[in-house]
């Protein structure tokens, strides 16, 4: 089954340190995935829940006090040219955020003028770096609003990758419905599997992930995964689960290869709800019923 790889590089160290590890290992195995970047200030030291940003400890010194005792630096401004090398690769580039600490902890309750701030924001530190604006993007922690899904329709992105669910559809949130489709991500990260602890290990959390990637879908699966973890601490996990998939029918495929014309027409409109993640801390969006 066709599994869609979507990486979300969220801070300059992910972006300086990870990303590029994550490169050399899809180089290594000639394989293509999705990159999504925050593309503002990166304000790391504001953000110490490990349930949403489980990398924290990890982090450099530096890096837990930007936005506290540190200026925070400009994500899109300190990498741009490290970006520049994910779509010289041959990859797909698209924008996760702007200020990824507002998006984490407001975006889902913002009025429609902060979210047209801000997603004009990402695109416009996209185009600067880039030289084109975004084709696609994925919400940074899975959250989104309805005057988001306006906004990507009015923008005429090629698809968005904000929700959690089971196939690709087109949403609708609060009486607002888009045309732009949504690819949800389909499998656990690698986090929330270990969080669940009992048998689940750092040794084996592969093989639970790759089963989970066995369950026939339509469109195949989403996997997303983090650039400060997958890139660093989780390097070995990561590149464990890429050779299996590798082996696979479908294999590894950035997300825009896992929708054509051809599927638009025949996709169903479903209402986006919220589900807690495991902690039960914080709610993401995810695919409901059909309308």
């Amino acid at each position: 089954m066709t599994l869609g790889l979507r990486i979300c590089v969220n801070t300059l160290q992910g972006a300086t340190q990870g990303m590029p590890a994550i490169l050399r290992l899809m180089d290594e195995y000639q394989l293509r995935g999705s990159f999504f970047f925050a593309t503002g200030p990166d304000k790391s030291g504001r953000l110490v829940d490990t349930i949403r940003q489980p990398w924290y400890p990890r982090l450099n010194p530096a890096s837990r006090l930007y936005g506290i005792a540190l200026f925070p630096p400009r994500i899109s401004e300190r990498a741009a040219e490290i970006m520049r090398s994910v779509a010289a690769a041959g990859h797909e580039a698209g924008i996760l955020c702007h200020d990824r600490s507002y998006w984490l902890n407001q975006l889902a309750h913002a009025p429609a003028e902060r979210t047209r701030q801000e997603l004009e924001r990402a695109i416009h530190d996209f185009e600067r770096v880039f030289g084109e604006p975004p084709r696609s993007m994925a919400a940074a922690g899975w959250q989104t609003n309805p005057h988001l899904l306006q906004l990507q329709q009015e923008y005429g992105f090629d698809y968005a990758s904000d929700v959690r669910g089971r196939s690709a559809f087109y949403p609708e949130l609060q009486g607002v419905s888009s045309t732009c489709p949504q690819l949800p991500t389909t499998l656990p990260t690698l986090s929330e599997l270990l969080e669940q602890g009992g048998e689940i290990t750092l040794d084996n959390v592969h093989e639970y992930l790759y089963a989970e990637s066995q369950h026939i879908l339509p469109q195949g699966h989403v996997f997303s995964c983090d650039a400060e973890t997958e890139g660093l601490a989780r390097l070995g996990i990561l590149e464990k689960l890429l050779v299996m998939w590798k082996g696979r029918e479908g294999g590894v495929l950035p997300l825009r290869d896992l929708i054509d014309e051809d599927l638009r027409p025949h996709l169903k409109q479903h209402h986006l709800g919220w589900a807690p993640e495991a902690s039960g801390r914080y709610y993401y969006a995810t695919q409901s019923l059909v309308v």
